[in-house]
C-alpha cells in the first residue's frame, strides 16, 4: 500500500507531469515526492538513450539536498568495458528490474559497481527498466543508506512510479529527439520554425540576412579519383573546416549541397546591427579560409579541398518550399542568386573569398575592391570585394 503522497506522484507523473517544465524539473519533484511519502532515496539516476549523431543519450542525476544534475553520454561510452559490465548495460539486455540488497552479507558482488556503492554507505540497490510504447528500453536507478535497505513497501512505492515515469520520459524524449533531428538537418533556427507548427508548402517570410554560399574547387576530379569512403572523410573534415566557424559567429548553415554550403546570418527586422552581422560574416570566412588552409598543408592528404566563398546580404524568402509532402526549409530569392553568381565568381579570379559591394561597405577594412563584372542573370555589372592579403596572390593558385 503506498502512501497518500507517492500516489499524489503518481497520479502527477500519470498527468504527464506538465507542472515540470525541464526533464531535470520532473526528476527532482519525483524524488521529493517519495522522500516526503517516507522512501528514504540517497541517489537516482535516470538514462535515458537519444537520437543525436554526437550523444548516445543523457543521465539525470538527483542526490538528496543536491537538486539535478545533467551529463552526456558520447555513443563511444557504450564500447567501454566498464558500461558493458555496468547494471544499466544488463537492464538494457535483459529488460527485466534487478536488485542487490547491499545491506545483505549474502548479497554478491557480480557488479563492479557494487563495491563502489558499498564504500559510500549505500545498503540498497534497484534497477528499473523505463520501457518505452516501441520497445526501447531505458533505465533508473534507486539507491538508498537506510539501515537494513528498502522495506516491502518502500520498494513497492518506487516499483508504483516506474510505468509512469517511463510514459513521462518517453514524451520528453521523443520531443528532444526531434529537435535533435532538426537541428542536425535543417539547422536551430529553422527546427524551431518547424516545431512551432510552420510545415505548411508555402509559409515563409522576408527576412534580412547576410549570405555565405561555398564550395570545394576541384570537387568533380576528386570524386571521379577517390575512393568512395576516402571522398565522404574528406567532405566531412571540409565542413568541419567551415560548420563551427559560422556558428560559432551566430549563423544557422541551412544545407550542404553535395561539395557545397549554404547558411545565413540574419540581420534584425530594423536593420540596426547589420555591420555587426557582417563583420562575424567575414569573421567566419577567415576562420573557414585558415582551417581549409590547415587542411590543405596536412602532409597525408594529398587530395586537398580548394576553397571558394560568397558573402551578400540582402532580402531572402525564408520558409517551406517544395512538392508534395516533401518539403525544404530553404532561403531563395535574388540575393541567393546574386551569391551564387559571385561564388562562382570567385573561382575564376583564383580567389578564395569574394564579396559584393553591399556587404563590403558595412565591414571596414581588409577588403579591397576587385572589379566590375557582369553577373548572369543580373542587367548591371556588380562590384566585387576580395581580400586584402589575396591581391598579390599569383595566377592559378587558390
Amino acid at each position: 500500500m503506498v502512501s497518500p503522497r507517492t500516489r499524489e506522484i503518481v497520479d502527477w507523473l500519470a498527468d504527464g507531469a506538465r507542472s515540470a517544465a525541464l526533464p531535470q524539473n520532473v526528476l527532482a519533484h519525483l524524488c521529493d515526492g517519495l522522500l516526503d511519502g517516507g522512501v528514504p532515496l540517497w541517489r537516482v539516476a535516470v538514462f535515458v538513450r537519444t537520437l543525436h549523431p554526437h550523444i548516445m543519450g543523457r543521465r539525470f542525476l538527483w542526490r538528496e539536498g543536491g537538486g539535478v544534475s545533467v551529463s552526456e553520454a558520447p555513443h563511444e561510452m557504450v564500447q567501454t568495458a566498464e558500461f558493458q559490465a555496468s547494471l544499466v548495460a544488463w537492464v538494457y539486455t535483459n529488460g527485466k528490474s534487478l536488485r542487490r540488497r547491499l545491506a545483505d552479507a549474502a548479497c554478491p558482488d557480480d557488479f563492479p559497481i557494487l563495491a563502489e556503492l558499498r564504500a559510500e554507505g549505500v545498503t540498497d540497490y534497484i534497477v528499473s527498466p523505463l520501457i518505452f510504447t516501441d520497445g526501447a528500453i531505458h533505465a533508473a536507478t534507486w539507491t538508498t543508506r537506510q539501515p537494513g535497505g528498502f522495506t516491502d513497501a518502500q520498494a513497492a512505492a518506487i516499483e508504483s512510479v516506474v510505468k509512469p515515469l517511463a510514459r513521462v520520459a518517453e514524451i520528453r524524449a521523443l520531443r528532444r529527439t526531434a529537435g535533435n533531428l532538426l537541428d542536425t538537418y535543417v539547422g536551430h533556427q529553422a527546427g524551431e520554425r518547424i516545431l512551432s507548427g510552420r510545415i505548411r508548402r508555402g509559409d515563409s517570410e522576408t527576412i534580412a540576412a547576410a549570405i555565405w554560399l561555398s564550395d570545394m574547387r576541384g570537387f568533380t576530379t576528386l570524386a571521379d579519383r577517390l575512393p568512395r569512403q576516402s571522398l565522404i572523410d574528406l567532405l566531412n573534415r571540409y565542413f568541419d573546416c567551415q560548420t563551427p566557424a559560422i556558428v560559432e559567429q551566430g549563423g544557422e548553415v541551412l544545407k550542404f549541397m553535395g561539395d557545397g554550403l549554404l547558411a545565413i546570418f540574419p540581420i534584425a527586422a530594423d536593420g540596426g546591427d547589420v555591420a555587426a552581422v557582417c563583420r562575424r560574416a567575414l569573421a567566419a570566412a577567415l576562420t573557414a579560409r585558415a582551417n581549409v588552409a590547415a587542411l590543405d598543408g596536412a602532409p597525408t592528404d594529398d587530395n586537398a579541398p580548394r576553397f571558394g566563398l560568397a558573402l551578400h546580404i540582402g532580402e531572402v524568402i525564408y520558409g517551406n518550399i517544395g512538392g508534395g509532402n516533401r518539403l525544404d526549409f530553404t532561403c531563395i530569392g535574388p540575393a541567393v542568386n546574386m551569391a551564387a553568381r559571385i561564388e562562382k565568381l570567385a573561382g575564376g579570379l583564383h580567389r578564395s573569398v569574394l564579396t559584393s559591394a553591399d556587404f563590403a561597405r558595412h565591414c571596414g577594412g581588409g577588403l579591397t575592391s576587385v572589379g566590375k563584372f557582369p553577373l548572369a542573370g543580373f542587367s548591371v555589372a556588380q562590384e566585387v570585394y576580395g581580400l586584402a592579403d589575396e591581391d598579390r596572390r599569383p595566377v592559378g593558385t587558390a
